[in-house]
């Protein structure tokens, strides 16, 4: 079966599961876990090369085509869609939903800062430069930034056993609340699913 269809069934499944309250202050206050300190300074230095190249340039024409309304010029359009490509699949996740992640956290916008200081197209905190040892890292620049989100995402999805929607509260810092979850999950089956 489809990966991205796997998804979708297992969101839509899970859509109906309680989920316990986790106060998003507590949580930018707390230690950042080890593991995912781990994970991401692996991540930030691996520099292998994704193989799939026909899969890719599939992927790369269908999507360019339902981004050209946000980002108008190709040449920006491809480089952003070629990292998001392989940056998802390095970290074992599905392009589109980096994809819906990144329109909901940045729209698109790659020098995106929020209120708590995230950045980027995928709204990295910058205290994870310096936890893991990178004071250096761009967090506007693509790869980077998507390195970075797509390898957090991966951890939380992992850590909540496969449930999207509580990884994608996690990864926003809203446990306990669907409207996060929700609007990622709109915006991948709008605009995003691989029909």
């Amino acid at each position: 079966m489809h990966t991205l269809t796997t998804l979708l069934i297992a969101l839509f499944l899970l859509g109906g599961q309680s989920v316990h309250a986790d106060n998003m202050a507590q949580s930018l206050h707390q230690a950042p876990d080890p593991e995912l300190k781990r994970l991401l300074k692996l991540a930030a230095s691996d520099t292998r090369v994704f193989k799939d190249r026909f899969a890719a340039q599939v992927w790369l024409h269908d999507m360019s085509y339902r981004l050209r309304r946000r980002l108008p010029d190709k040449r920006t359009r491809i480089i952003l869609l070629k990292n998001v490509w392989y940056e998802a699949r390095r970290a074992g996740l599905p392009p589109e939903l980096v994809l819906a992640v990144i329109d909901v956290e940045s729209n698109f916008n790659r020098f995106a800062i929020s209120r708590s200081g995230a950045r980027g197209l995928m709204q990295i905190m910058p205290f994870w430069l310096k936890e893991i040892g990178r004071p250096g890292d761009n967090l506007f620049h693509i790869q980077t930034n998507l390195r970075y989100g797509c390898t957090i995402l991966k951890y939380y999805l992992k850590r909540e056993k496969g449930n999207y929607r509580r990884a994608l509260a996690r990864y926003n810092g809203s446990l306990g609340r669907r409207r996060y979850p929700d609007k990622i999950i709109s915006a991948l089956t709008r605009r995003w699913y691989k029909q």
